[in-house]
């Protein structure tokens, strides 16, 4: 493995242990709280939605590794906070969303910029919000806090300028593919958020199917185009939708949907050579559009396994307009 592939599971990790603190702490320190419903809020206000500003100031600064220290440093930080719990949520968030923007960029310079590097670094999250969830009480949180500081010391010590692209202005097609993306996670998000087996016996067979599906997604559209992946991977998923009463169809049908998401994020940063970590925050406000329907109560999509299907074609349409108007 050269230093780029080092570099790659390094940040992975930390992506991992990122997505885990911030999750163990939501749910161990803040749940029980009367301010949970706020503090649910906030934090992924501030993850999902700040890294739109966080991501134009890395694009200007090229540091990638000191924005990935300062998430994490910030982290740590909310841990300490755990007795204000508002404080707290917006302190994680932040830090998860400078994290994010900080790791985002490195897997998106890597190898060429390629989607298969974007696509191993996005996999290990849903993994640690899944034990952090179950966790709970189960791990000290000093032990997580230290953690984080941990790789505040190894991110900071990894730090090195990308080079630096000037951002141009998109034109009209360009703004229009970047549309359809941003419809494309905020469908994306909202379904994922009310799919009936993220709960129950299946629940860890799902997050798995998620984290892998986003892990090979980059590889396939890398290997045989992105809009032939999107299509064959969307295509199969609605099939499986269809069937998803049946949980083994219904994991499957999650496997595939997940693999265009490395696949988006590549498409958006190409469309912005010069504002990367503009662009991963871009999708990731749509994301957090996602989250709220989910918060606000509403119901989940109508009409079972085919209300699923047709919310996946519509995502596929959708992405290959944008894809096709980019000229990807």
């Amino acid at each position: 493995m050269g230093r780029a592939g080092r570099r790659l599971c390094i940040y992975s990790l930390g992506h991992f242990w990122m997505d885990f603190s911030c999750a163990l702490l939501m749910f161990s320190r803040l749940s029980g709280t009367g301010e949970w419903a706020l503090c649910a809020l906030l934090y992924n206000f501030c993850a999902f939605s700040l890294q739109m500003p966080v991501g134009l100031l890395a694009d200007r600064t090229g540091r990638n590794g000191r924005t990935a220290a300062l998430g994490c440093g910030l982290a740590a930080l909310g841990w300490a906070l755990a007795a204000f719990p508002a404080a707290a949520a917006v302190t994680a968030g932040l830090g998860n969303a400078c994290f994010h923007v900080g790791g985002g960029i490195q897997a998106l310079s890597e190898k060429g910029e390629r989607a298969g590097p974007l696509g191993i670094f996005v996999a290990p999250g849903a993994l640690g919000i899944c034990l952090g969830t179950a966790l709970r009480d189960s791990v000290p949180g000093g032990a997580v806090a230290a953690g984080l500081l941990l790789l505040t010391w190894v991110f900071g010590r990894m730090d090195g300028r990308t080079q630096q692209v000037p951002l141009s202005s998109p034109d009209r097609k360009q703004v229009g593919a970047l549309a359809c993306l941003f419809l494309v996670v905020a469908l994306r998000s909202y379904q994922g958020m009310a799919f009936p087996w993220k709960t129950g016996g299946w629940a860890f067979g799902v997050v798995c199917a998620v984290a892998l599906g986003k892990a090979a997604g980059g590889f396939l559209g890398d290997r045989m185009g992105m809009t032939r992946a999107a299509s064959l991977s969307l295509g199969l998923s609605a099939v499986c939708f269809f069937l998803s009463d049946h949980p083994l169809a219904g994991t499957a049908a999650v496997f595939l949907f997940n693999m265009t998401m490395p696949i988006t994020l590549w498409a958006a940063a190409r469309l912005l050579p010069g504002g990367k970590g503009f662009a991963f925050g871009t999708l990731t406000f749509a994301l957090f559009l996602g989250f709220l329907p989910v918060w606000l109560g509403w119901p989940a999509l109508p009409g079972g396994g085919a209300g699923y299907a047709a919310g996946t074609l519509c995502s596929l349409g959708l992405l290959a307009l944008g894809l096709r108007w980019g000229g990807l």
